[in-house]
């Protein structure tokens, strides 16, 4: 189901992740690939750092990538996040035209693709994105567990 790439990204995301934990930030780190295979950005949530509620891994990483090939279409690109997407993200990924998505783990509270709602794939949508779950779900999960447990 994973290839050795997608591994290869997923972690890429995972060490985002884990600089967010460690800027106290919810641990959430995103990559886009391009459909050469090519890193064309990578980000992680940054809300409290940038007083922005909109910083959100996914939404960094389209942004960065958009501006890095100057399109906002990002046809046949791949993002990969350790957390299932928002309805914000799902929803900036079928505008930016994602062909593929594939996430950590899900979002039983605020997840839009597949959990509470499934924008990605909704068919009254223009576009729809091709959707995998569960790659590296354990070490994503955990490090969302310790953050919260900090928290509290």
């Amino acid at each position: 189901m994973f290839t050795e790439k997608d591994y290869y990204f997923m972690k890429i995301a995972l060490e985002e992740a884990q600089k967010a934990f460690e800027e106290e930030e919810i641990p959430v780190g995103a990559v886009v690939v391009s459909s050469e295979d090519k890193l064309l950005a990578r980000a992680r949530n940054q809300i409290l750092k940038l007083n922005d509620p909109t910083a959100h891994a996914e939404i960094l990483a389209i942004r960065l990538a958009a501006s890095k090939i100057s399109n906002y279409r990002l046809l046949g690109c791949k993002v990969y996040v350790t957390l299932e997407p928002c309805p914000m993200c799902a929803y900036a990924m079928v505008l930016a035209r994602i062909e593929e998505l594939i996430f950590a783990t899900t979002d039983p509270k605020t997840g839009a693709c597949g959990s509470i709602y499934n924008l990605a794939c909704d068919s009254k949508l223009n576009h729809r994105i091709k959707l995998k779950e569960g790659l590296l779900k354990e070490q994503a999960s955990l490090l969302l567990k310790k953050f919260f447990q900090k928290k509290r």
